[in-house]
């Protein structure tokens, strides 16, 4: 397990993950760094040929459960004793593949929303299911909430992607906020599902759904794509976790109401639908 990879690279959930007892924060790092270790054969500097080689050899190795690997032993760990299905990683891995080529060019919402179940809404539901939630109905709010994050990412990361060559959605501030957008209708449609989160674990996510959410608020503050190149990677400042910490206290008092959940983003999974059994995966 490697804590510094978390800190470095995934400021929001760093920031969350202090609401987690250690055994849970620590199955969560494992998950994070076997995904860093897929997203870092992917983004090196190597040439194609040598990325396509290292993501097939490292996918052997998972495959053939070779636990000299410590990331490998600890994520096999993390299905076994979490019941996650071994579908789910291979969607990650299918995902992950899709970024190996000279250029990647995504050009409808199908394609888009497939492309950030695979990379991101398989994160969610194995994070789900290490923060020990049952209910098939929150799984599927979890993969939302996955989603909406990627979504999320690729608002933000346009111009460093465009540089690698990839491009998920238009270089142009309309597309941007149109993308933000179409986030916050998953981050709206994951929130009831957070209900079904264990108390002691619950707190985290809802405080790393408001912290992650926030970064397309401060995007579309940026009102043109000018402003938007000339900001960089754009972050939520420590002041600004502080405050979405706080209101996130009253988001974990309305789930305390939530007595009944029914996943109701049915449109979406039924778009997903024709390239994934999701029912298969949960």
């Amino acid at each position: 397990m490697n804590i510094n990879l978390l800190k470095k690279h995934a400021k929001s959930f760093y920031w969350a993950s202090f609401f987690l007892s250690s055994k849970t924060f620590n199955k969560c790092s494992s998950l994070y760094n076997f995904c860093r270790t897929l997203d870092d054969i992917v983004d090196s500097n190597d040439t194609l040929e040598i990325k396509k080689k290292n993501f097939i050899d490292f996918k052997k190795d998972f495959i053939n459960k070779n636990l000299s690997n410590l990331i490998i032993r600890e994520m096999w760990s993390i299905i076994d004793s979490e019941n996650i299905s071994r579908r789910v990683v291979i969607d990650l891995f299918d995902g992950v593949e899709t970024d190996l080529e000279e250029k990647v060019q995504i050009d409808s919402k199908k394609d888009l929303l497939v492309y950030s179940y695979r990379v991101a809404g398989t994160v969610g539901l194995m994070m789900s299911k290490i923060l020990k939630v049952k209910n098939k109905e929150a799984l599927k709010g979890a993969i939302d909430l996955g989603i909406a994050m990627q979504l999320t990412n690729i608002a933000r990361d346009v111009f460093e992607d465009k540089d690698r060559k990839r491009q998920y959605i238009k270089p142009d501030f309309l597309s941007i906020k149109e993308t933000i957008n179409e986030s916050r209708t998953f981050y709206e449609k994951s929130f009831n599902s957070i209900s079904s989160i264990p108390v002691r674990s619950r707190f985290s996510v809802i405080v790393a759904r408001r912290v992650y959410r926030k970064i397309g608020d401060y995007i579309l503050k940026k009102k043109n794509i000018d402003n938007y190149i000339k900001a960089g990677k754009i972050y939520v400042p420590v002041f600004g976790k502080i405050t979405q910490t706080v209101l996130s206290l009253f988001d974990f008092i309305k789930l305390l109401f939530v007595k009944e959940l029914n996943y109701d983003n049915h449109a979406t999974y039924n778009i997903l639908k024709e390239e994934v059994n999701i029912n298969e995966r949960l």
